[in-house]
């Protein structure tokens, strides 16, 4: 391998197959040696080749396949040799390209079948009332109220509006139903939210771990994102933001102040109501992510910001996916003073929302027992989240820390320091197993030395093997 001076051997690596992948040694859909073949016969550590190949996969000329290795992708690409010339160095990739990446492989590796999903971001499927919502959708079908446009066009299906807004009510929030705006799931409540309240070159500031989500709406609406810190049970700090806020404009907030995605925690109410009212004060709208809501381990349902709003600058959103179903992706905002403006851009993005899965949700939330369902959730979550944390910290090596959820179903674990989740992410995939990497959950790429687990799976015998074997190559890294 040629030695290029001020290089790392990882990026020297990475080019030296960059050139046999560009002179046609490997061709589209070839197999590369296996990242311990190719660290004995090149005389590398095992993490210098998973860190070039790992390169390598984000300059889009490799990929992945869990228990199978990595394959050269030259799909959509010019494959010529490459010229014998000199060219300048590759610009290393920027960390919000590399997330955006990392996360795109993380999600294409837990969807195949005999991958342990234990770095999906989405709730076991297995919990769902599938059957009886495919039967309500059935019958949504035939339902003159979904002819047309009438009922697709924003704010939405007037039945599933009106159920949504009872579910606040029973939980102590009055809402105005007129306020909701369905959208298609979270995911588009938030990205039209924060296009209400702020502009291309803004800064928006977030907390730190961040749910990537956050940080994708954030990129791809040309912001730039300022991580404020966040405790791990108490959530985001107050006096943190405002020094901030003190040093630059910030144009809005983006929080998840229940169970948040990953560490888990529940704001405590005395701290919400600061937030609020520091956001008053200063005249920053804050977008609320609040799609966990609904998965408390405690007795009583969580408050929101939204409960705390006075002015209204809270933009809080929700959706079905985490609770009911993914597949109907349905979701809504209450976004306050910034409502005719989301719904306006909600005409302009996506135009409607499906009309069917809003009726079949409205008719299943009328007719069958959404609570009792969601009892029944809770109580399996709070029991695996236990046997993950006894488990995590039995059998990972000395000094991990776990996180202590109070809903939801992700768990934060720090690993010692010396362990790249990187690397740690491919050895557990080559054995099909997925993990979160951690710093999927940082603009800056921090929290290299941390990952999230999925514990939303029935607790059985192949996820405890599954967790184990994580813990055993945390340990193999550590050394």
């Amino acid at each position: 391998m040629t030695t290029v001076k001020n290089k790392k051997l990882y990026e020297q690596l990475a080019d030296d197959v960059e050139r046999q992948i560009r002179r046609g040694v490997f061709r589209h859909g070839d197999r590369l040696q296996s990242v311990r073949e190719t660290s004995a016969q090149r005389k590398l550590s095992i993490t210098t080749v998973v860190r070039a190949y790992l390169l390598l996969e984000s300059r889009g000329l490799i990929e992945s396949r869990p228990q199978s290795g990595f394959f050269v992708n030259l799909q959509g690409r010019d494959a010529a040799p490459e010229a014998p010339v000199a060219r300048p160095a590759r610009p290393p990739v920027t960390s919000a390209v590399d997330v955006s990446r990392l996360v795109l492989s993380t999600l294409r590796s837990i969807s195949v079948d005999d991958a342990v999903p234990l770095g999906s971001p989405y709730p076991d499927t297995a919990a769902f009332p599938s059957a009886k919502l495919n039967r309500y959708a059935c019958a949504a079908g035939r339902d003159e109220s979904v002819r047309g446009l009438r009922n697709a066009l924003p704010p939405g299906h007037p039945k599933l509006i009106r159920q949504i807004a009872r579910r606040y009510l029973d939980k102590g929030l009055a809402v105005d139903p007129g306020e909701i705006i369905v959208t298609v799931g979270a995911t588009e409540a938030i990205n039209l939210c924060l296009q209400a309240v702020a502009r291309p070159g803004d800064v928006v500031a977030v907390e730190s771990p961040t749910f990537y989500a956050m940080l994708h709406a954030i990129e791809r609406m040309g912001m730039r994102a300022v991580e404020v810190p966040t405790d791990p049970q108490q959530g985001i700090e107050v006096d943190a933001l405002a020094a901030i806020a003190r040093t630059q404009p910030i144009a809005a907030c983006m929080v998840m102040p229940n169970f948040q995605n990953p560490l888990g925690f529940q704001m405590p109410d005395a701290r919400k109501q600061a937030l609020v009212e520091f956001a008053a004060r200063a005249g920053i709208p804050i977008v609320e992510n609040g799609v966990y809501n609904e998965l408390h381990y405690g007795a009583r349902f969580p408050t929101t910001l939204k409960s705390f709003d006075r002015q209204g600058l809270v933009l809080h959103c929700a959706s079905f996916s985490k609770t009911l179903t993914a597949a109907y992706r349905i979701g809504w905002a209450l976004p306050g003073r910034y409502r005719d403006q989301v719904e306006k851009l909600k005409f302009l993005n996506t135009l409607t929302t499906p009309p069917i899965p809003q009726l079949a949700l409205a008719e299943f939330l009328e007719r069958e027992g959404y609570e009792h369902h969601l009892r029944r959730v809770r109580k399996s979550y709070a029991q695996q989240a236990s046997l993950m944390r006894n488990v995590v910290l039995r059998f990972f090596p000395a000094g991990t820390k776990v996180s202590e959820p109070a809903g939801g179903y992700v768990l934060w674990v720090e690993l010692p320091p010396q362990v790249d989740a990187m690397v740690l992410y491919q050895l557990a995939l080559e054995r099909g197993i997925t993990i979160g990497p951690g710093h999927m959950f940082s603009c800056a790429g921090d929290y290299r030395h941390f990952i999230r687990l999925n514990y939303s799976m029935a607790w059985t015998k192949d996820i405890e093997r599954a967790v184990i074997m994580v813990g055993k190559l945390a340990a193999d890294c550590a050394r």
